[in-house]
């Protein structure tokens, strides 16, 4: 590659390394406990991605095939295929790069399937300028190539031109979702302070002179009876006062309305998940038109996921059937995303057919 950075000699191979649990992928997690709809939007995603059968190319292996994919054990606490896939599609969407690897047994073959933790991998840039180096992070010395590299997942989405890293379904989002918590903090705090309602008591006293001389012992009866009645601990009690008193809520008219920058931020948040407002709570208004044209961006948005994990898939078959002695090749066939694309899908061909009808009775002169 002539337009590629090749690594630097010495020292200087420090400065290669590119670590995938740094603090944005921390950021990243923590919006996501921050905000539900972010969390939310990323567990649809992984659901409406759907789940998928792979076929062999020889039937006669379809069988084992179909076993391995619903029992191998993923993780030390789930089981099956899709569950690994599930695991690591959330980690695709949260931190831009997911990575996986086939567990081996003494036998050679696979026993098992590992989501690993991006805090333990490190990318370097292959010496052809054009593969990725995977390193396991060590905490003493520099970073040491995986054995078998072979047996590692890597799938990073809508990387930079020259990186090794992906994008993050979350990228933008930080600034949008830092607006939006401090609206809410500050909404939490108004209702802490003005909840919990409070008086102002006000007595004026009026232009006698026997008035003037006895207010300020009338001000602290009238406080007086007034804090009695408010501590009755919810009983009801009247308040009796002689004079011009006047008494007010502090603050009752003083709560900004939330609801225009609410909106505003979420907005840009469902923007960027690629989600029908309506999938995630928001009951926005929106046309029949409209939710099916939302319903066919999401569509889209689904066969793009599905791009970049079809190779994964069928990589983890093949390699199973190769280390069992018996190599085929795989396809996956993803299910269906929704019922509407049936529904589209055979209208589609009506019209196709009722279009090819009419041609062929002009063809013939009818």
């Amino acid at each position: 590659m002539q337009t590629s950075a090749r690594p630097a000699s010495g020292l200087g191979l420090l400065d290669s390394y590119t670590p995938l649990g740094g603090n944005q992928t921390r950021l990243y997690y923590a919006l996501r406990e921050a905000v539900p709809i972010i969390d939310a939007a990323i567990f649809k995603t992984v659901r409406l991605t759907g789940g998928f059968e792979v076929r062999c190319a020889d039937e006669r292996l379809q069988d084992r095939l179909d076993n391995f994919i619903r029992n191998v054990p993923v993780g030390g606490n789930q089981f099956g295929l899709e569950s690994f896939i599930s695991t690591y599609f959330e980690q695709l969407l949260t931190c831009g790069t997911a990575v996986g690897e086939m567990v081996t047994d003494s036998d050679g073959h696979i026993a098992a399937l590992f989501n690993s933790p991006l805090e333990n991998i490190e990318l370097r840039r292959a010496a052809d300028g054009v593969g990725v180096d995977i390193f396991s992070a060590s905490l003493e010395g520099m970073p040491s190539p995986v054995r078998r590299p072979e047996l590692v997942l890597l799938s990073v989405m809508n990387p930079l031109p020259g990186e090794v890293c992906g994008c993050s379904m979350l990228k933008g989002l930080p600034f949008v979702s830092g607006i939006l918590m401090k609206i809410y903090k500050t909404i939490g705090l108004n209702w802490e302070r003005m909840g919990n309602v409070r008086f102002a008591v006000t007595y004026k006293p009026q232009n006698d002179t026997l008035d003037r001389a006895y207010a300020k012992e009338r001000a602290m009866q009238v406080a007086k009876e007034w804090s009695e009645a408010m501590q009755t601990g919810g009983a009801v009690k009247d308040f009796v006062a002689v004079g011009d008193v006047q008494i007010k809520v502090i603050g009752a008219d003083q709560i900004l309305d939330s609801e225009v920058p609410v909106r505003q931020m979420l907005e840009q948040i469902v923007a960027k998940t690629g989600l029908p407002p309506f999938m995630l709570g928001l009951s926005w208004s929106s046309t029949e038109r409209m939710s099916a044209q939302q319903a066919d961006v999401l569509t889209s948005e689904i066969d793009a996921y599905r791009r970049i994990l079809t190779p994964v898939v069928e990589r983890i078959c093949r390699t199973y059937l190769l280390l069992e002695g018996t190599p085929s090749q795989v396809e996956v066939e993803w299910d269906d995303a929704m019922l509407q694309d049936n529904v589209e899908l055979a209208r589609a061909e009506l019209y196709a057919a009722q279009a090819e009808k009419i041609r062929k009775e002009i063809e013939n002169g009818e």
